[in-house]
């Protein structure tokens, strides 16, 4: 599962926690904080849990910092996490800093929860069923190309199918689209009936199919038709060759979406629900078929090109 559950020594409650970290990947200290803090929320998410009653702070500040840099970074860092844990409806209460070779930034989330609503159990997908995403693919290839730009033997490897223009909108996209809470689709799991999900993050798209499909209770297959890329991103892997496995499922996303199994006659008003919501889409990419518990992208996936600008690159 994306985050623990204990059932707590108080009759009827449980704590569902997780915690996670990573390297900065932005260049924008105060976004890279609200990354951070998104993607340490997305566990609690992807288990349906809404309302996260507290958070810790973990950052490692690195030894090769000058003063000034130290001074002005991550100050702008830990801004970011607390103002998305402000958002999300948390605070900061704590947490731990050391000094260390890289610079490091995550947390732990932590929420009480009633087992009998405030959670969903990621195992109950059923033949029938329909997978939803609710993030674009494709951020690691947008973070990457766009530190390419400076880069002269990198960049002549793309600049054959994207622009420098291309390159900086598709890097917005998906530094905002990483920044963004996923509470909104967890709270519309509970409306729509969800019968698990799980977030995209490290083991790409495939990856993380994989690992839901795997823990089912019954025998089903996930079966992925569509890929919806941030636009321009699937042609930048390509030029890579084999660089990033996008098409393939298996390149790292960070703060991705959730991948829900929701029942086929609720998922289209799911998608529906979560554009008025949050004016973002979201997209049925594949079914649940009766199967051995395993998870497959089809051997010609329909690409999505997904707008490289729209509101989410105005946000910021």
């Amino acid at each position: 599962m994306d985050s623990s559950i204990t059932a707590l020594r108080h009759h009827g409650l449980a704590l569902v926690q997780t915690t996670d970290f990573f390297y900065p990947l932005v260049d924008n200290p105060y976004m890279m904080g609200r990354i951070a803090c998104a993607n340490v929320l997305s566990d609690l998410y992807a288990m349906g849990v809404t309302d996260c009653d507290n958070m810790l702070m973990l950052l490692g500040v690195s030894q090769k910092m000058t003063d000034k840099e130290r001074d002005t970074v991550v100050p702008l860092m830990m801004r970011g996490f607390r103002d998305l844990a402000v958002e999300a409806g948390t605070n900061v209460a704590g947490g731990q800093t050391v000094l260390n070779p890289w610079l490091i930034i995550g947390g732990v989330a932590t929420s009480v929860c009633l087992p009998s609503h405030e959670f969903i159990l990621p195992d109950d997908a059923t033949a029938g069923d329909v997978l939803v995403l609710t993030k674009p693919l494709g951020t690691q290839v947008a973070v990457n190309a766009h530190q390419w730009l400076g880069q002269t033997e990198k960049w002549n490897r793309i600049k054959l199918v994207v622009t420098s223009e291309d390159v900086n909108k598709a890097y917005m996209r998906a530094m905002c689209s990483m920044a963004r809470l996923n509470r909104i689709a967890a709270r519309l799991m509970h409306k729509y009936n969800a019968h698990g999900a799980t977030d995209i993050t490290g083991f790409g798209i495939l990856g993380h199919a994989q690992n839901l499909a795997r823990i089912q209770k019954k025998n089903v297959n996930f079966v992925i038709h569509n890929l919806p890329i941030i636009s321009k991103m699937a042609a930048v892997s390509k030029a890579c060759g084999n660089m990033f496995h996008l098409l393939q499922g298996h390149s790292a996303e960070t703060s991705g979406g959730l991948l829900i199994a929701l029942p086929r006659e609720q998922a289209a008003a799911f998608c529906k629900d979560i554009e008025k919501s949050e004016q973002f889409q979201s997209w049925i990419i594949g079914i649940v078929e009766k199967g051995t518990r395993i998870a497959r992208i089809i051997e010609k996936p329909r690409v999505i090109e997904v707008p490289a600008k729209d509101k989410e690159g105005e946000l910021w």
